[in-house]
């Protein structure tokens, strides 16, 4: 993690993948279509970078690799096994890159119309919530976070911390499907702009999402498959969109799987067609979704739609997990590696272990989220 006030402008620079990849975003192309210089752009970006550093204590760079030899051994996986670690990044996850991506076209969008600062609003069960919160104290807007009754604590704590303003959301009696969810549209038709990750509501959360594929790809040239963790399946989309000559394996609990619903629906013609014109006869919400994978218990795929075609376009396929093979591989992964990742953070890597490529495949798998209770009850 780099430390605040370690890091110089030109070491910022050089590993900032919004400066790096810049001129990949739509963010780059929307400014320079109305006049940005590049520096300009560059200079948002670390301005934006310097304000979420102050916040949590570190700032956007390159996240690290490693060689996966010992742990794909650890599971008997007869892989090229890459793993790509994102705790240490803001937030703990891979989620604030989203919406970094989404703060960019807000920045833009302000500068250019000069709007009002409407509150912004996310649902969420905890990273992405904390993330929005950073993203959103760096550019002083409010936030409203809506989260479920099973919140984490520690999580609670640090939103609070970060000055949201949480809403905790119990379902009504004759309620279907997230509470979280149906509160945040709530929010979003009485004037609050979207910040979250899921592209349904939030376009732009790609663009920053892509950042960590098209770094992945750079740091494993060779790549053949990645094994990714599902919930609303933003993730999932923004890795294909960066890596689409990769076969996509997107992973989900047993516990909470409405993708792999829907692919076995649709399958085995399917019928895009068919799905984009009547989505509520292949997505619904997952009845009681439960798993130690929490951040992954979206009851529904909101960007479903875009993931699966990606996924069939791919030759991949949805993985599921059953319950005691996440709890084991989580288990063996931190024991290996000595990270504190969550049960979420590696429900790629168990969905590798219960889907396992042809030897030899050059595999990538994501660590995507921080243990916050491990780090409570350290």
């Amino acid at each position: 993690m780099r430390q605040l006030g370690q890091s110089t402008v030109s070491d910022v620079t050089e590993t900032n993948p919004f400066v790096i990849y810049r001129e990949r975003l739509d963010s780059y192309s929307q400014a320079v279509a109305a006049g940005w210089s590049d520096q300009q752009f560059v200079d948002l970006v670390l301005r934006l970078d310097r304000e979420i550093e102050t916040i949590d204590g570190t700032g956007f760079c390159t996240t690290p690799v490693f060689d996966g030899t010992d742990l794909a051994a650890a599971l008997n996986l007869d892989v090229q096994l890459n793993v790509k670690v994102e705790i240490d990044s803001v937030g703990g996850s891979h989620k604030a890159r989203h919406l970094f991506g989404v703060a960019l076209h807000l920045a833009l969008g302000t500068a250019a119309q000069d709007v009002s600062s409407r509150p912004l609003a996310i649902a969420s069960c905890g990273n992405a919530a904390i993330a929005a919160a950073i993203v959103a104290k760096a550019v002083k807007r409010p936030i409203e976070v809506f989260v479920p009754i099973w919140a984490e604590k520690a999580a609670l704590a640090l939103l609070q911390e970060l000055g949201a303003q949480i809403q905790v959301c119990e379902p009504a009696a004759s309620e279907k499907g997230d509470p979280c969810y149906s509160r945040f549209r709530e929010a979003v038709s009485n004037g609050s702009h979207p910040f979250g990750v899921q592209g349904t509501d939030t376009a732009t959360a790609f663009d920053g999402g892509r950042t960590l594929g098209w770094e992945l790809g750079d740091q494993v040239p060779n790549l053949e498959a990645a094994f990714v963790q599902i919930g609303g399946g933003g993730l999932g989309t923004a890795t294909a969109m960066a890596l689409p000559n990769i076969s996509l394996y997107p992973v989900q609990a047993a516990g909470c799987a409405p993708l792999k619903r829907a692919w076995d629906l649709l399958a085995p013609d399917f019928d895009m067609a068919k799905a984009n014109e009547n989505p509520e006869d292949f997505m619904w919400p997952w009845d009681k979704p439960t798993s130690v994978a929490t951040g992954i218990l979206d009851d529904i795929t909101y960007d479903w739609l875009p993931l699966l075609e990606a996924t069939l376009a791919s030759s991949g396929e949805p993985v599921v997990v059953p319950e005691v093979s996440l709890i084991e591989t989580h288990r063996i992964a931190t024991s290996v590696t000595g990270l504190n990742v969550s049960p979420t953070g590696v429900a790629g890597l168990a969905g590798l272990v219960e889907a396992p490529p042809r030897a030899g495949t050059v595999v990538a798998v994501l660590f995507t989220g921080v243990d916050r209770q491990n780090e409570v009850s350290a």
